[in-house]
């Protein structure tokens, strides 16, 4: 979850700051240039004041006050050019220098320091140039009439390079960029502690409820730190984990003292039926039901016995050699299938894997004798140890009538029995109670079809170490 909303948080952000950003730099840059074209304006307002009595070209060849004038101007221009580097000159209305530095500086016949010259004819003064941005090379022209006597009589241009207000725009903008930088930084800094703050109790909650979905009830969530309603619901969480856990915990007692109180009547009728059994004529049919159905009820109060314990017992989990365990379950379970007629067979190389040895043994048990039991005569069991990088399986086949696919959906539910098998001895809690130990250990137990005819049982451990159930704080 934090993957998904930090990104969000942090796109927010950044369009902020980029919507705050771009317009500082904006108006960094057109305050910069506004800066040196008022101060070009001033400039071109002191030469043409100094224009002002020199509109006129001179004729002959003495000096007069008009020559000293127009000295002056040109000097003036002169320093200018040589002290900022930018050109400068006056030139008449028919474009002709009256005075310019540097000396061979004409005005174009087109361009921007045209339009600025006509304009000024106009007697206006340039307009703000277009904003010169940092990655381009153009120049800046300012431009402004000499009046005299209310008439245009000459106009003054000056053409500056803009290099230098270009590297002030930039390192403008490299601070404003910075401070960027840093305020995304502080941002995301924060959204980490926001995210970490909200998400963690929900890390934890979502840790827990794993926990007790495999089966560790006893994981409760820590109510410390997060917002208040993380908190409320991480102790409405704790108060439903201990109700859930209270009533399993009822379920299982009522079971097994069930199974147990039902144990010593059931035992004592049985051995009523038998002494009575013995006053009866030797072979009567009823007396026989009696018997065979009592001890049927027996076998169902010991499993429902079994599977409370098994439901409640905690895995003592080892690194067990799968194989050695799978190979002495079909070497126990052999003589009972040759009695019936059955060939069972095992491929069980060493794997390990982690398990507790009791409790898959069990498994094995259960599995084998059922597949054993429902096999027909001349049948084959095939009991297959393999392992893959995250778990090794023992899979065991059969080649008896199989199930279908409706059946295979319900297979493993307490009590429930294929309506082609009824016939068969079984409580139909057998698998029920495998399937309780290997969800201990955190196997499991998974059921599919045998071609051409059978059923397949697929028995899970897992090859890695159980880890440390550490619930961190909220």
């Amino acid at each position: 979850m934090r993957t998904r909303l930090l990104p969000l948080l942090i796109v927010l952000m950044a369009a902020v700051l980029l919507a705050l950003g771009v317009p500082l730099a904006v108006s960094g840059a057109a305050a910069e240039q506004q800066t040196v074209v008022v101060d070009r304006i001033d400039d071109t307002a002191r030469f043409a004041a100094l224009a002002q009595f020199v509109t006129d070209a001179p004729v002959g060849a003495r000096r007069s006050t008009e020559d000293e004038r127009k000295e002056t101007l040109r000097r003036e221009l002169i320093s200018y050019y040589e002290v900022y580097g930018i050109r400068a000159g006056v030139f008449y209305r028919n474009a002709s220098p009256m005075a310019n530095a540097p000396g061979d500086w004409l005005l174009p016949e087109a361009g921007e320091v045209r339009d600025a010259f006509e304009e000024a004819l106009l007697s206006r003064r340039s307009h703000d140039p277009e904003q010169v941005w940092p990655w381009q090379r153009s120049r800046l022209v300012v431009a402004s009439p000499v009046i005299r006597d209310g008439d245009v009589a000459a106009v003054v241009v000056t053409d500056s390079p803009t290099g230098a207000m270009r590297s002030r725009t930039l390192r403008g903008w490299l601070l404003v960029g910075a401070g960027e930088i840093a305020a995304m930084l502080l941002a995301v800094g924060a959204a980490l502690r926001l995210t970490g703050w909200v998400l963690r109790p929900v890390r934890v909650l979502d840790a827990t409820t794993h926990d007790i979905a495999t089966g560790r009830l006893k994981s409760r969530v820590a109510e410390a730190g997060g917002p208040p309603e993380l908190r409320r619901l991480a102790r409405s969480f704790n108060e439903m984990a201990d109700n859930v856990e209270s009533v399993l915990e009822q379920q299982r007692a009522f079971v097994a003292d069930a199974s147990h109180q039902l144990r010593n009547p059931l035992s004592a009728l049985l051995l009523r039926i038998e002494l009575l059994a013995l006053e009866l004529p030797e072979g009567n049919e009823e007396i026989a039901s009696v018997q065979t159905e009592g001890r049927r009820l027996a076998e169902v109060l010991d499993d429902l016995l079994d599977l409370a314990l098994a439901e409640h017992a905690e895995a003592d989990l080892r690194l067990t050699d799968i194989g050695q365990v799978a190979a002495e379950r079909v070497a126990a379970w052999a003589p009972t299938a040759a009695a019936k007629g059955v060939r069972l067979v095992g491929d069980c190389p060493p794997t390990t894997a982690w398990a507790d040895p009791i409790t898959l043994s069990s498994a094995l048990d259960a599995v084998i004798d059922n597949a054993v039991k429902f096999t027909p005569e001349d049948g084959t069991v095939e009991v297959a140890v393999a392992s893959n990088g995250d778990a090794s399986t023992v899979v065991v086949t059969d080649t008896g009538p199989g199930l279908s696919d409706e059946e295979l959906a319900r297979i493993g539910d307490r009590f429930w029995r294929s309506g082609r098998h009824q016939n068969i001895k079984g409580s139909g809690l057998g698998l029920s109670i495998t399937r309780a130990l290997l969800a201990a250990g955190r196997g499991s137990i998974a059921y599919g079809h045998h071609a051409p005819r059978g059923l397949t049982v697929t028995v899970t451990v897992p090859r890695h170490g159980p880890v440390a159930s550490s619930v961190p704080t909220v």
